[in-house]
């Protein structure tokens, strides 16, 4: 293959920033090469069987998360707020589509953002494009802006006590299957739909009870008790994933990107001939690339090619983002050839990047109308196709905020967008919001 872990390097790249210091930026990376892995391989190959199952049809993938991390929203509570919203989502998909749910959290490596210009104007001054925590800061100033190779060493720092916490919610009880039934009947008390809810809820405590009974409870049966979280993130940033590039020593002896047990490619950043494809080709991680409204037919197969030479179940991913409008025009032709080429790639719905609006009051928004009307649409075709629908992949929080409009959990208006409208870039469903969906996506599934 003539691939290293840098030879990305020798290609043409998009989305980078510019760094002043090159000397600084080679320090920072040979710093970085030396820290410990954040995921460890056997993980990922866990992970890569997992979506296999997702691609058959035997399980459902569930990846969501922040649009953008930040270093200063970064506290125990937002990260614990996140774990709870995707165990709701997860018991409700779970026994709602009877299958289980493979969980991957966009978090603890979910710094760096594409942007569709490399300079912001404001007030007559232009500066760099703010291109995430890990590059440089929000702040509208000339220092802020200026990227800052030292901040790849506080990405992984976070990231590392995220997964920390993460691995100790996982296993210490937060997770236990009674746990987060209350927080579900919580959710369905307050909730306006709170009649449809409850009778989901009910089941969902009759078959608890039932369990029990069977003495398959979560003191005997560790399933019940304790979950996995894998972490994923756009593997933007080539300098900081190739720090993290390891080969597995002890297991199959390949290279892995430890920096997160799944990447994937943006759609700004999957040209053929450009660094990120080259870089993607090399690692055994799963990985995924998002397919939007630009792509042809047979470029997406020339893509599939490049990643998944051997056409192996679970390692691709394609990430479905066309928008309400379009999916029904662009996404059928090219699930078709898709399958009638034989390739085995795992598909899932973002239905959050097609479907960026500006609200009246001046915030950029999505209307959760429209949100669920391309996940409708994306199953509709999987089924009028014949082939398999695997998932979801969304940008949320487990926080309160106030940056998606409609729900009928929430109907949050143009108007209050300004209350609590906290993302660093893109906005995000809330709590209430992120749960709404995931009934009506297990809805969705059941017809």
């Amino acid at each position: 293959m003539n691939w290293t872990p840098s030879s990305w390097r020798t290609f043409p790249i998009k989305q980078q920033p510019t760094y002043n210091d090159l000397e600084v930026l080679k320090s920072v990376e040979k710093e970085l090469s030396s820290y410990p892995p954040l995921i460890f391989a056997g993980e990922a190959r866990t992970l890569k069987e997992k979506l296999a199952q997702v691609g058959r049809g035997e399980a459902f993938l569930l990846q969501g998360g922040d649009c953008a991390e930040s270093f200063s929203d970064f506290s125990t509570l937002t990260i614990k707020n996140f774990f709870k919203l995707m165990l709701q989502m997860n018991m409700v998909l779970m026994y709602s589509t009877g299958k289980p749910v493979v969980k991957v959290g966009r978090i603890a490596g979910q710094f760096a953002k594409p942007r569709s210009s490399d300079f912001e104007e404001m007030e007559g001054v232009s500066l760099p494009s703010y291109r995430g925590d890990i590059i440089n800061n929000i702040d509208f100033t000339t220092e802020a802006r200026t990227p800052n190779p030292h901040n790849m060493i506080r990405a992984y720092n976070q990231s590392a006590a995220t997964q920390n916490l993460l691995r100790a919610f996982s296993r210490g009880g937060l997770a236990d299957l009674n746990e987060v039934h209350k927080w579900n009947l919580d959710f369905i008390k307050d909730n306006p739909l709170g009649k449809k809810y409850d009778e989901l809820s009910v089941k969902i405590d009759h078959a608890v009870q039932f369990m029990a009974a069977c003495g398959l409870s979560s003191k005997q049966v560790p399933q019940l008790h304790q979950t996995n979280i894998f972490t994923s993130h756009e593997a933007l940033l080539l300098n900081y994933e190739e720090a993290l590039t390891k080969k597995d020593s002890e297991g199959d002896h390949k290279y892995y990107d430890c920096s997160a047990h799944m990447l994937w490619i943006g759609d700004r950043t999957r040209d053929l001939t450009d660094a990120h494809i080259e870089y993607f080709r090399g690692i055994a991680n799963p990985i995924g690339c998002k397919v939007g409204p630009s792509m042809g037919e047979d470029e997406l197969i020339e893509l599939i090619d490049a990643l998944n030479p051997k056409n192996e179940e679970g390692r691709l991913n394609l990430i479905v983002r066309m928008g309400a409008n379009k999916i029904q025009e662009f996404f059928p032709k090219l699930l078709k050839r898709v399958r009638d080429e034989g390739r085995h790639v795992v598909w899932s719905c973002d239905p959050m990047h097609g479907n960026v609006e500006k609200s009246s009051s001046g915030y950029k928004t999505r209307d959760f109308d429209n949100i669920l009307l391309e996940v409708k649409q994306f199953f509709q075709i999987h089924q009028d196709m014949g082939t398999v629908g695997g998932g979801i992949h969304l940008e949320m929080t487990g926080n309160d905020v106030t940056e998606c409009t409609g729900s009928q959990s929430c109907s949050i208006t143009s108007d209050d967008l300004a209350s609590r409208y906290h993302t660093q870039c893109d906005p995000r469903l809330n709590a209430n919001q992120a749960l709404e969906l995931a009934f009506m996506i297990g809805n969705i599934i059941k017809r």
